[in-house]
């Protein structure tokens, strides 16, 4: 992959997205011989004996030596063998590190590492051989360079590179480790900051464990090297032009994260231990544990102000790792970043078992250099315990890593000893400065071990007993290296002990003041956010508002959507298409439901928001039907309309296959960017299925537990059209179940200009909320849902309910049926040809808030109202139905009508539809007859008739 990640998502005039230029290095070779190169040509350079027999004459002769053929000859070879033993060791010297704190993990020096499988030994041990300035050697023993290889690729870091394709990404990898002095070294100063991060970060669960016996935290205890090197993250990057990181983790060593890396006053997270509130009563929400909290402040290292914030994240291990990555592409936007995205940094640190196991690790990788999603490279750091949960490694994964899957996008790979705090911290810098010149993603894997069991009230040794006695016995990591730096010289005996004090007394004190703390309100809405606030009480106030264009916008945007450039030949049907569009710009009405979604997003765009539209087919959209990009037959050239216009930002993109990474990614960039409308379009809504954890854990529930709103749209296409079980249902039923404390928005539109309203209306409110929106497949084109230009202009606003397209009395409705989605115009249809006129087909646009007090209204006005009846398409046991029964109950209850809607709809069923066409009609119809009281219910609606007027 190489340079050809890099992603510099601009666009010219007429909003052709621009394919990043090739920067950064090339793939030339200035220098002779490359060794160990994945390319052909590179190996067969580097093993050409005519090539080392000219080579090795030159050298020779420039040391003043003159050498007769045969010796030539076998130097050469014994210099080919060489370089061959030098890639052995580039390739699999890992094998042989010491990684293992425990000593549990057995690596021994494979064969091919031996310097007599390379044909080396005797006096040939001993014997000049020429490397041309491979390990940073001209001419070395094979005794010598084994010895620098050990030491370079066999130490406390093993190093996996070798399977990257770009060879200056490989060069720069060894230009850091390869030589005989290239050893991992640090100032005094330094060290000294390392053993005190390290003291830190165990004198902090020390104490935690002390004071809240028994209580969760998920110590750190066995990984406190992670502490510093997190803090070289930021001093080095800094230096490298970084000046925001934002952070994802799960539980283990969070808290610690929190205070020692963050810099969370620890009064704040006793305060939270002891029971206290994050935040004061009256800003609401449900709250959460303390280790799922996140927090955001700025540190400073050489007078370079680094802003760092930590995503908050549910129990679902991963999950927030693409929620970071879409935080951090917006943050980008934001600061103008994307073209060397040097700015802003994510860092996702991960357990073992969890990097292995959970597929959207894979996911999130996937999207690293995919356009729209590329954030630059994100740093990974893997919390290697060794174990997950209670399951150890062999049975945990299939790879010899936990870290391997990374090898599919050529991430580089850094194992290093925990127990070494020094070499923790010299891979977290090289990491930082591999990211901000390459832009691509690298993976430090740190082996080390879980002092406590999972949580600190586990007994471990139930299932991995050698292991734990073994840690019993095992000196903590700030004992090892105090003796190591005593050893050095480089700290007094006592140095340790008082830093220890000196830290202990800091918290004692800090635990003392948490008991007083009072903490300030929530940081809502700052930054990004001025200027929005919570909505008002959706049961006590109207929140709909004016969402209405002007005449002239509507018209200039119908000039957009309708120009093809003269030197663009678009395909001979979306030429229909277009000149569709144009006749109803020219008539004002017949507007379908891609125009008005297109009006809507290009209003916006022209009064300054940004939109943002993502899915696996958004550019032409699943049903053909949104043709945002314009294809050039000749040469695939990509045309935006949409891009073309002033002030804001119009982006659409095809995604990945994913669902779960996607949608992650866009509620990410929803939550830095509420300036930005950012909708995810599943390709059928069924498929959100794959990314239920989203939708659960924050879409639906993260205002309540983390106090942080988000304005994100999911359009999921619904509705039966007959294609089957996994083609019919966005399974409504489960966003409705998930609504409550006004937490989210569900929508089931039927009028493109309704659509139009409320995709406006998402940006205009001075408050966001999460919008579900059932999107129309055969309502697309569908000639009854259809909108005139009249309903787009002027004082026009959203729908919550829309009323029957017969101007029908109030008075005279005798029978009121109440619907969502399209099984309306089947409903209206039937109606009219069976000339129904007491009957009243009424929409409910928005189900959640559900618009109980209009609906009371009306029903108010029907004075001969004797029956309401709920219709839909979706089986009983799905789609609305257990949601509005009793909403519907109490508008008729404040309407001063004692009566219950009945149900009309296709019967409970596992499955979401039939996989029969005709079965389907069949069903449609009935349901259909059933709703208008044409035909009778059956047994089940005789009996809710007789319930409803008993």
């Amino acid at each position: 992959m190489g340079n050809e990640s890099h992603d510099f998502e601009t666009a010219d005039d007429r909003g052709n997205p621009q394919d990043a230029p090739q920067a950064g290095p090339s793939w030339s070779n200035p220098r002779w011989p490359l060794v160990g190169g994945d390319t052909e040509d590179d190996l067969t350079q580097a093993l050409d004996p005519t090539a080392m027999r000219i080579a090795v004459k030159e050298a020779a002769a420039r040391g003043g030596k003159v050498l007769d053929e045969a010796a030539i000859e076998k130097a050469a070879d014994a210099s080919i063998r060489a370089m061959l033993l030098i890639r052995t060791y580039r390739v699999r010297g890992h094998l042989a590190s010491d990684l293992d704190p425990l000593g549990l993990s057995l690596r021994e020096l494979p064969d091919d590492m031996k310097l007599e499988w390379h044909g080396f030994i005797g006096k040939a041990l001993d014997e000049p051989v020429f490397l041309g300035g491979n390990m940073g050697l001209e001419w070395s023993t094979p005794r010598e360079l084994v010895e620098v290889l050990r030491a370079n690729y066999c130490g406390r870091v093993g190093f996996e590179y070798m399977h990257i394709s770009d060879v200056e990404e490989r060069r720069f990898i060894q230009e850091r480790i390869e030589g005989p002095d290239k050893v991992i070294q640090f100032t005094p100063e330094g060290k000294r900051a390392i053993l005190g991060a390290v003291i830190r970060g165990e004198q902090y669960e020390k104490f935690l464990g002390k004071k809240y016996v028994g209580t969760k935290r998920f110590g750190l205890d066995g990984g406190e090297s992670m502490i510093p090197a997190l803090e070289a993250v930021i001093k080095y990057g800094g230096q490298l032009g970084v000046r925001e990181i934002i952070y994802g983790m799960a539980h283990r060593g969070r808290l610690n994260v929190l205070a020692n890396v963050m810099s969370k006053p620890y009064k704040v997270i006793f305060h939270e231990f002891s029971g206290g509130s994050a935040n004061p009563d009256d800003v609401g929400g449900s709250g959460d544990v303390k280790y799922h909290l996140g927090t955001s402040t700025d540190r400073e290292f050489d007078g370079i102000k680094v802003h760092m914030s930590l995503v908050p994240n549910p129990s679902h291990l991963e999950a927030v790792d693409p929620v970071v990555l879409g935080k951090a592409r917006a943050q980008q936007a934001i600061r103008d970043d994307l073209k060397k995205h040097e700015q802003v940094l994510p860092v996702l640190i991960h357990g073992d078992a969890a990097f292995a196991g959970q597929g959207v690790v894979w996911e999130c990788f996937g999207l690293s250099g995919v356009r729209g999603y590329n954030t630059g490279g994100c740093i990974h750091f893997v919390i290697n315990n060794q174990i997950g949960f209670t399951t150890s490694p062999q049975f945990a994964r299939s790879s010899p890593y936990p870290s391997d899957v990374a090898k599919g996008v050529q991430a580089p790979i850094l194992h290093v000893n925990g127990d070494d705090p020094e070499a923790v911290t010299f891979a977290c810098k090289l990491a930082i400065e591999y990211r901000q010149l390459f832009g691509r993603d690298i993976v430090i894997d740190m082996w080390c071990y879980r002092r406590f069991g999972h949580n600190e009230g586990d007994e471990p040794s139930f299932t991995q007993p050698l292991m734990y006695d073994r840690i019993r016995q095992h000196p903590k990591v700030s004992e090892l290296y105090e003796q190591r730096l005593i050893a050095e010289g480089e700290v007094d005996k006592g140095f340790a002990d008082s830093l220890c004090k000196d830290f202990t007394d800091l918290l004692e004190d800090d635990f003392q003041a948490a008991k007083t703390y009072v903490p300030n309100s929530a940081d809502w809405f700052t930054g990004r956010w001025s200027g929005l606030h919570k909505p008002a009480d959706p049961e006590t106030a109207r929140r709909n508002i004016e969402t209405g264009i002007e005449r002239k916008l509507f018209d200039s945007l119908g000039r957009t959507l309708t120009t093809v450039p003269e030197d663009l030949t678009i395909h001979k049907t979306l030429g229909r298409v277009i000149d569709a569009k144009r006749e109803m710009f020219a008539n004002n009405e017949g507007f379908d439901w891609a125009t008005a979604e297109a009006l809507a997003f290009g209003s916006l765009v022209t009064e300054g928001f940004g939109v943002r539209l993502s899915g696996q087919d958004s550019g032409r959209g699943t049903f053909s039907q949104r043709h945002a990009m314009w294809i050039d037959q000749t040469d695939e050239r990509k045309y935006i309309p949409l891009a073309t216009l002033p002030h804001g930002k119009f982006e659409v993109y095809d995604s990945t296959l994913s669902e779960y990474g996607v949608l992650g990614f866009e509620y990410g960039f929803a939550l830095a960017d509420p300036k930005t409308l950012v909708a995810w379009e599943a390709q059928f809504g069924d498929f959100a299925n794959g990314a239920q954890i989203i939708i659960d854990q924050f879409i639906a529930a993260g205002e309540a537990k983390w106090l942080r709103a988000n304005g994100l749209v999911m359009l999921l296409p619904h509705g039966y059209e007959g294609q089957g079980p996994e083609h019919s249902s966005a399974r409504l039923e489960r966003f409705l179940q998930l609504c409550a404390n006004d937490n989210i928005q569900v929508c089931n539109i039927t009028v493109p200009a309704n659509y139009f309203h409320v995709l406006r209306r998402q940006m205009l409110r001075p408050f966001r909320k999460p919008m579900i929106i059932m999107a129309p497949k055969s309502l697309l084109r569908h000639p009854l849902a259809k909108s005139t230009a009249d309903e787009f202009i002027g004082d026009s606003h959203f729908r919550r309910i829309v009323s029957d397209t017969t101007d029908i009395a109030d008075s005279k409705v005798r029978r009121l049926v109440l619907c969502s989605g399209k099984v309306a115009y089947d409903l209206l249809q039937k109606r009219d040809e069976e000339g129904l006129d007491d009957v009243s087909v009424v929409r409910i646009e928005q189900l959640y808030p559900f618009p109980g007090e209009p609906l009371a209204e009306r029903l108010q006005r029907m004075t001969n109202l004797q029956d309401i009846v709920w219709c839909q398409e979706e089986p009983k046991n799905n789609g609305a139905w257990f949601f509005v029964d009793r909403l519907i109950e109490d508008a008729a209850t404040a309407a001063g009508k004692v009566m219950r809607p009945f149900y009309a709809g296709r019967e409970v069923a596992a499955s979401p539809a039939t996989g029969f066409a005709k079965r389907h009609e069949e069903q449609q119809k009935s349901l259909v007859s059933i709703a208008l009281g044409i035909a009778d219910g059956g047994e089940a609606m005789r009996k809710e008739r007789d319930m409803k007027k008993s």
